[in-house]
């Protein structure tokens, strides 16, 4: 699998076919604007080459028939910005904050799309989803 940037609408199909012609190949959908708000087309393209799919917000990509959603739970997020800006209106500086890294994560997984793309979801990985779309 290869790393193709895409930037405009006219290029999601094109990207979409050369990866379904990769043998084993597949498409991760990284944190984009563009990719969110052209969510349906790439999950559409994505189904019409039968590509495996993962993409980063589960909610909005899984739910609208995308093959699996992983991401960092965003609640969690920002239940630990609300700590932040709580330290910094007390007045601590931002440079002794503390980097933190996310400590919950979503996974959902659509079976109907799975499915569709001829996939068996193995039971060790719908045991550890948050959600399974049946």
């Amino acid at each position: 699998m290869s790393a193709t940037p895409v930037r405009v609408k006219d290029e999601i199909e094109g990207v979409i076919a050369v990866q379904a012609r990769t043998p084993g190949g597949g498409l991760i959908v990284m944190p984009d604007v563009f990719n969110t708000n052209n969510r349906d087309l790439i999950i559409a393209a994505a189904d019409r080459y039968a590509i495996p799919a993962m993409y980063f917000n589960p909610t909005y990509f899984a739910e609208s028939g995308g093959l699996i959603g992983y991401s960092d739970d965003y609640a969690e997020e920002c239940r630990l910005a609300a700590g932040y800006i709580d330290r910094i209106l007390k007045g601590e500086k931002l440079a002794d904050l503390p980097v933190q890294n996310p400590t919950k994560y979503q996974l959902i997984i659509n079976l109907k799309t799975a499915k569709a793309l001829g996939l068996t979801v193995r039971p060790e990985l719908l045991a550890i989803a948050d959600q399974v779309i049946e």
